[in-house]
Protein backbone atom coordinates (compact mmCIF):
# COMPACT_ATOMS: atom_id res chain seq x y z
CA UNK A 1 0.00 0.00 0.00
CA UNK A 2 1.56 3.37 -1.20
CA UNK A 3 0.00 6.58 -0.02
CA UNK A 4 0.26 9.98 -1.57
CA UNK A 5 -1.38 13.18 0.17
CA UNK A 6 -2.15 16.24 -1.95
CA UNK A 7 -3.76 19.98 -1.17
CA UNK A 8 -2.32 21.39 1.62
CA UNK A 9 -2.14 25.02 1.18
CA UNK A 10 -2.19 28.70 3.21
CA UNK A 11 -5.29 29.82 4.24
CA UNK A 12 -6.95 31.93 6.64
CA UNK A 13 -9.07 31.27 9.72
CA UNK A 14 -12.49 30.41 8.81
CA UNK A 15 -11.92 29.13 5.25
CA UNK A 16 -12.38 25.43 4.30
CA UNK A 17 -9.93 23.12 2.47
CA UNK A 18 -10.10 19.99 1.24
CA UNK A 19 -7.39 17.01 1.35
CA UNK A 20 -6.92 14.30 -0.74
CA UNK A 21 -4.44 11.22 -0.16
CA UNK A 22 -4.18 8.68 -3.26
CA UNK A 23 -3.71 5.28 -2.37
CA UNK A 24 -2.44 2.67 -4.48
CA UNK A 25 -2.74 -1.27 -3.71
CA UNK A 26 -6.13 -3.48 -3.69
CA UNK A 27 -5.40 -3.94 0.16
CA UNK A 28 -6.89 -0.72 0.97
CA UNK A 29 -10.14 -1.57 0.18
CA UNK A 30 -9.95 -3.97 3.55
CA UNK A 31 -7.61 -1.28 5.51
CA UNK A 32 -8.90 1.02 7.96
CA UNK A 33 -7.86 4.51 6.80
CA UNK A 34 -6.74 7.40 9.14
CA UNK A 35 -5.49 11.21 8.89
CA UNK A 36 -2.72 12.58 11.30
CA UNK A 37 -1.04 16.29 11.83
CA UNK A 38 2.16 17.07 13.07
CA UNK A 39 2.67 20.50 14.25
CA UNK A 40 6.36 21.43 14.45
CA UNK A 41 7.94 20.86 18.43
CA UNK A 42 4.74 18.54 19.20
CA UNK A 43 4.16 15.08 18.38
CA UNK A 44 1.98 13.66 15.88
CA UNK A 45 -1.94 13.72 16.68
CA UNK A 46 -4.80 11.61 15.91
CA UNK A 47 -7.50 13.67 13.55
CA UNK A 48 -9.48 11.03 12.24
CA UNK A 49 -10.19 7.54 10.99
CA UNK A 50 -12.90 5.60 8.66
CA UNK A 51 -12.79 1.63 8.51
CA UNK A 52 -13.08 0.14 5.62
CA UNK A 53 -16.39 0.16 4.30
CA UNK A 54 -17.28 3.58 5.82
CA UNK A 55 -19.57 2.25 8.39
CA UNK A 56 -17.58 4.06 11.21
CA UNK A 57 -15.61 7.27 11.60
CA UNK A 58 -13.51 8.62 14.42
CA UNK A 59 -12.40 12.33 15.06
CA UNK A 60 -10.05 13.79 17.29
CA UNK A 61 -11.97 16.54 20.17
CA UNK A 62 -10.24 19.27 18.10
CA UNK A 63 -11.55 18.37 14.94
CA UNK A 64 -14.96 17.46 15.99
CA UNK A 65 -17.88 19.23 13.77
CA UNK A 66 -15.11 21.01 11.49
CA UNK A 67 -13.99 18.13 9.69
CA UNK A 68 -14.86 15.07 7.43
CA UNK A 69 -13.29 12.09 6.72
CA UNK A 70 -14.68 9.85 3.63
CA UNK A 71 -13.19 7.21 1.12
CA UNK A 72 -13.76 5.95 -1.96
CA UNK A 73 -12.27 2.44 -2.29
CA UNK A 74 -13.13 2.04 -6.33
CA UNK A 75 -10.66 5.08 -6.61
CA UNK A 76 -8.19 4.41 -3.98
CA UNK A 77 -8.99 7.87 -2.35
CA UNK A 78 -9.14 9.25 0.87
CA UNK A 79 -10.23 12.83 1.93
CA UNK A 80 -10.41 15.23 4.56
CA UNK A 81 -12.91 17.96 4.35
CA UNK A 82 -11.73 20.87 6.54
CA UNK A 83 -14.43 23.74 7.51
CA UNK A 84 -13.84 26.54 10.35
CA UNK A 85 -10.15 26.07 9.97
CA UNK A 86 -8.50 27.56 13.15
CA UNK A 87 -4.45 28.91 13.31
CA UNK A 88 -4.03 25.82 15.68
CA UNK A 89 -4.75 23.51 12.80
CA UNK A 90 -1.37 24.33 11.31
CA UNK A 91 0.72 21.03 10.70
CA UNK A 92 1.80 18.72 8.02
CA UNK A 93 -1.09 16.49 7.85
CA UNK A 94 -0.47 12.52 6.73
CA UNK A 95 -2.90 9.87 5.88
CA UNK A 96 -2.26 6.27 6.81
CA UNK A 97 -3.84 2.97 6.71
CA UNK A 98 -3.45 -0.39 8.29
CA UNK A 99 -5.75 -3.98 9.27
CA UNK A 100 -5.90 -2.76 12.58
CA UNK A 101 -8.28 -3.07 16.06
CA UNK A 102 -10.79 -0.76 16.45
CA UNK A 103 -10.38 2.42 17.92
CA UNK A 104 -8.22 3.33 14.94
CA UNK A 105 -6.72 6.63 16.46
CA UNK A 106 -2.91 5.78 18.27
CA UNK A 107 0.17 6.66 15.05
CA UNK A 108 2.00 3.68 16.17
CA UNK A 109 -0.54 1.10 15.07
CA UNK A 110 -0.59 2.11 11.44
CA UNK A 111 2.24 0.80 8.86
CA UNK A 112 1.64 2.69 6.00
CA UNK A 113 1.95 6.23 5.28
CA UNK A 114 1.78 8.89 3.23
CA UNK A 115 4.93 11.78 3.24
CA UNK A 116 2.71 14.80 4.30
CA UNK A 117 1.37 17.63 3.39
CA UNK A 118 1.66 21.29 4.50
CA UNK A 119 -1.32 22.87 5.89
CA UNK A 120 -1.23 26.41 7.25
CA UNK A 121 -3.72 28.93 8.87
CA UNK A 122 -3.03 32.24 9.07
CA UNK A 123 -4.82 34.75 11.58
Amino acid sequence: VQLVESGGELVHAGDSLRLSCSVSGSAFRRYTAGWFRQAPGKDREFVAAIVWNSKTTYYGDSVKGRFTISRDNTKGLLTLQMDALKPEDTAVYYCASDLLPLPPTAVEKYTYWGQGTQVTVLP
